[in-house]
């Protein structure tokens, strides 16, 4: 059997577990050849100030099976980086699955490549993904059709062990989880806006307000470029 390729974008500021979970689980599972993916080799810092080091130009990548984009505060940048969303097209057009995991789904957003589809991400930005066509779902790990996406930070082991069991089956997936011994078990119920005190939530809320209101221009800014103007995405209800 071929190795099964998986690229996943680096790019500055991203946040490194939406990253480095699902590259831990792909790792380990026999058979998958990462790439790390930027359009040179130098380092590429991390929201955390962590240095990632890129493996493999846009330029010189193979045809992927895999294309996963994570999010952070860089997500602002890279949904107006024609650069990296002529490459995410491109790599689009022949993969496989197309992934996020959190706001890398923005980016798929913004690449065109959401419309009319089912999805998810980062709970602070859910409902922004309907400018762009898609259809938001409040699920952990969304799949439709070659399209896979996965919710916020954490979320991306889940959505890595889905993908590995698409690939190559649930014994394998399951192989890699007990390898990595996964088994959250948090010390508060505190993960969701549903679990989380109602205070905790307003504070989380209120931290983020300025990033969610930049990411409210960038996406307007956008959906109004010639080719890119989705209404209401089918089966969707607007807020």
């Amino acid at each position: 059997m071929p190795d099964i390729h998986i690229g996943l974008l680096l790019f500055p500021d991203l946040t490194q577990l939406d990253l480095t979970g699902p590259y831990e689980v792909f790792r380990k599972t026999p058979g998958i050849v990462t790439h790390l993916l930027a359009p040179g080799l130098e380092p590429v810092r991390a929201e955390s100030g962590l240095r990632l080091l890129p493996d493999t130009t846009f330029a010189d990548c193979p045809p992927l099976d895999v294309i996963c984009v994570p999010g952070g505060p860089g997500v602002n940048a890279a949904m107006e980086d024609e650069e990296l969303l002529r490459f995410l097209r491109a790599q689009a057009t022949g993969a496989r699955y197309v992934t996020s995991v959190c706001t890398g789904a923005l980016v798929l957003g913004a690449a065109g490549l959401l419309q009319g589809r089912r999805a998810t991400t980062h709970w602070t930005v859910h409902d922004l993904l309907a400018a762009f066509g898609a259809i938001p779902v409040q699920e952990r790990v969304v799949r439709d059709g070659n399209l896979v996406t996965g919710g916020g930070v954490t979320a991306g082991i889940d959505f890595a062990l889905t993908l590995v069991a698409e690939l190559l089956g649930a014994s394998v997936a399951q192989s890699v989880q007990l390898g990595l011994e996964y088994a959250p078990a948090p010390p508060f119920q505190a993960g969701t806006p549903q679990t989380a005190p109602a205070e905790i939530l307003q504070a989380v809320r209120a931290r983020g307000a300025a990033m969610r209101a930049r990411r409210e221009e960038i996406i307007k800014r956008v959906t109004e470029r010639p080719g890119l103007r989705p209404g209401p995405a089918r089966g969707h209800k607007a807020p």
